[in-house]
C-alpha cells in the first residue's frame, strides 16, 4: 500500500475551508509547481506556486525576521548557544519542506515550551551558558522522538482521533492563546521606559501603515519594510540626536564574517526526560493548531498531511538537540505573516531557511541582525502575536462554531484565561506552563462538554 497521503476530495464534497486543486492533490510526494500568475494586489499565492527569485528572496528575509526575535530569545534564557539555535532552525525548517512534501507552509524556530522544563531539569541560574545543557539535549531529543512515533501514527490511522479529541472549538482556543499568551512579556518588554514604549508604538504604525496603505509587494514585505523604516528613524534619534539608548555596533565590528558555532553531544538522564519528555503532547495540541490555522487561511486541504508534520517535526527536534540546538516547532509568527501577506508558498520557506542558515554561520550578519534594538522588535511583536490571536478567531469563524451553546461559550471562555493569564499547573515535577495548562484544560472540558461528534467536513454548499 502507497504510504503516501492522497486527497480524493472531489469539488462536489469539498467542505467549505477546502477548494479542490488537482495540483496540489496529485496523490505524489510534491505537488505539482507552477508559477504565480495573478495580481499580487487581488489573489493570494498559492501553496504550490511560486514567485520569481528577486520577490522570493525578499519574501523568506522577511520570514526569518518574523522568527528571529523568538528563535533568539528562546536559547538564551536556558543558556543555549542563540546562533546554533538560528542555524538549526533553518536546517529543520528545509528538512520540514522535504520530509511534508512541500505542502505545510511552516517555518521551525526555536520552542517556548520547553523553557520551564529545562530550566527545572538543569537548575540553570538565568545567565550564561547552561553548564548541565547536555542533560537537557537528551531529553529533548527523547521528546522529539516520541513526537515523530505520534506523527507515525497519525499517518498510519489518520487524524480522526485527534479531531475529535481537539475539534476546531480546543484549536482555535489553543491557537488564540499562543498569542495571548506572549503578549504580557512582549508588552513589559518595551514598558521599561517612556522612549522603548513610543519606539515601539512607532514600529507597529509603521508596519500598520506598511500594510494599509500600499500595494503589490511592498504590502507583503510590511514586517522587513516596517522594521527597516523604525530601524533608521530610532538611529537618528538616538545616536544622531542623542535621546535614548543608541545602537552599539561594537559586537558587528568584532564578529567573524564566517564561523561555526559551538556544538554539544547530549546527555541522557532519567530525571530530565520525565520532566521534559511530556512537551510532546503540548506540541502535538500547539502544532495542529497551527496546522489547522494554515488550512483555513490557504483554502488547502491539508489535513492528510498532518501526520507528516507532527513526524517531520519531531525528527527535525531530535536533529536539533543532537547538536546542541533547541527543540523546534512550527511558528505560530510565520503563521501571522502568511496570514497578512496572502503568501502562502512553501518555496518562500526554503529560501527563509537558507537565510537562516546563511545567519548561522555568519557571526557578522548574525550580530548585525542582535543589533536591532528590544523596543522594535518588541513593536513588530506585538502587531504579530495579535495577528497570531487572530488567526484562533479565525479558525473559529471557519468552522462556524456555535457559540449559543454554553459548552462551546465555556471550553472558549477558560482556555483563553488561563492561556492569557499564564495559569500554571504542576503534575509531579512536570510544570505544564500556561500553555500547556490551558492546552490540558480545553481538550479536558471538550470531552466533559462536548460528547456530541462533530462533523467538520460539511456538505459544500
Amino acid at each position: 500500500m502507497d504510504p503516501r497521503p492522497t486527497d480524493n476530495t472531489t469539488p462536489s464534497d469539498a467542505a467549505p475551508l477546502y477548494e479542490y486543486n488537482p495540483d496540489f492533490s496529485n496523490g505524489k510526494w510534491f505537488p505539482n509547481w507552477r508559477p504565480f500568475t495573478g495580481d499580487l494586489d487581488q489573489n493570494p499565492v498559492a501553496i504550490n506556486e511560486y514567485l520569481p527569485p528577486a520577490k522570493s528572496l525578499m519574501l523568506g528575509i522577511q520570514h526569518t525576521f518574523a522568527m528571529f526575535g523568538a528563535t533568539v530569545l528562546a536559547p538564551l534564557l536556558m543558556g543555549f548557544d542563540a546562533n546554533l539555535a538560528i542555524l538549526m532552525s533553518g536546517i529543520c525548517t528545509i528538512l520540514f519542506f522535504i520530509m511534508t512534501g512541500g505542502r505545510m507552509p511552516s517555518y521551525l524556530g526555536s520552542s517556548f515550551a520547553f523553557i520551564g522544563p529545562v530550566i527545572a531539569a538543569t537548575a540553570y541560574a538565568g545567565s550564561g551558558p547552561n553548564t548541565n545543557l547536555n542533560v537537557a539535549l537528551g531529553a529533548i531529543m527523547t521528546c522529539g522522538i516520541i513526537y515523530a512515533l505520534i506523527g507515525l501514527l497519525v499517518m498510519k490511522v489518520g487524524t480522526d482521533w485527534i479531531e475529535k479529541l481537539m475539534p476546531p472549538i480546543v484549536t482555535g482556543a489553543i491557537v488564540m492563546i499562543i498569542g495571548l499568551n506572549l503578549a504580557p512579556v512582549t508588552v513589559q518588554g518595551v514598558s521599561a521606559n517612556q522612549f522603548d514604549a513610543w519606539m515601539a508604538t512607532l514600529t507597529v504604525v509603521l508596519i500598520s501603515s506598511v500594510a494599509i496603505f500600499t500595494r503589490g509587494m511592498l504590502r507583503r514585505l510590511l514586517l522587513l519594510v516596517g522594521l527597516i523604516l523604525s530601524y533608521i528613524i530610532y538611529y537618528l534619534v538616538t545616536n544622531v540626536l542623542g535621546f535614548g539608548t543608541p545602537i552599539d555596533f561594537s559586537g558587528v565590528q568584532q564578529a567573524a564574517w564566517f564561523g561555526l558555532p559551538s556544538f554539544h553531544n547530549p546527555e541522557f538522564s532519567m530525571d530530565a526526560i520525565v520532566l521534559i519528555a511530556p512537551i510532546a503532547f503540548i506540541l502535538v495540541a500547539e502544532n495542529l493548531g497551527h496546522f489547522k490555522a494554515v488550512e483555513g487561511m490557504t483554502k488547502s486541504h491539508v489535513t492528510p498531511y498532518i501526520g507528516r508534520g507532527f513526524f517531520a517535526d519531531g525528527l527535525a527536534t531530535t536533529f536539533s538537540s543532537a547538536f546542541g540546538g533547541t527543540g523546534v516547532t512550527t511558528y505560530a509568527e510565520n503563521i501571522g505573516v502568511m496570514a497578512v501577506t496572502k503568501v502562502y508558498s512553501t518555496t518562500i520557506f526554503v529560501v527563509a531557511g537558507l537565510v537562516a542558515v546563511f545567519l548561522g554561520l555568519s557571526p557578522k550578519f548574525g550580530a548585525i541582525i542582535q543589533s536591532i534594538p528590544p523596543a522594535l522588535l518588541g513593536g513588530a511583536s506585538i502587531v504579530v502575536f495579535g495577528l497570531i490571536a487572530i488567526a484562533g478567531v479565525k479558525i473559529w469563524i471557519d468552522n462556524k462554531i456555535d457559540f449559543s451553546k454554553n459548552s462551546n461559550l465555556i471550553i472558549a471562555a477558560v482556555t483563553v484565561i488561563m492561556g492569557a493569564g499564564n495559569f500554571s499547573l504542576h503534575l509531579g515535577g512536570f510544570d505544564l506552563g500556561g500553555i500547556g495548562t490551558a492546552t490540558l484544560a480545553a481538550i479536558v472540558l471538550n470531552a466533559l462538554f462536548n460528547r456530541e461528534i462533530s462533523n467538520t467536513r460539511q456538505v459544500k454548499s
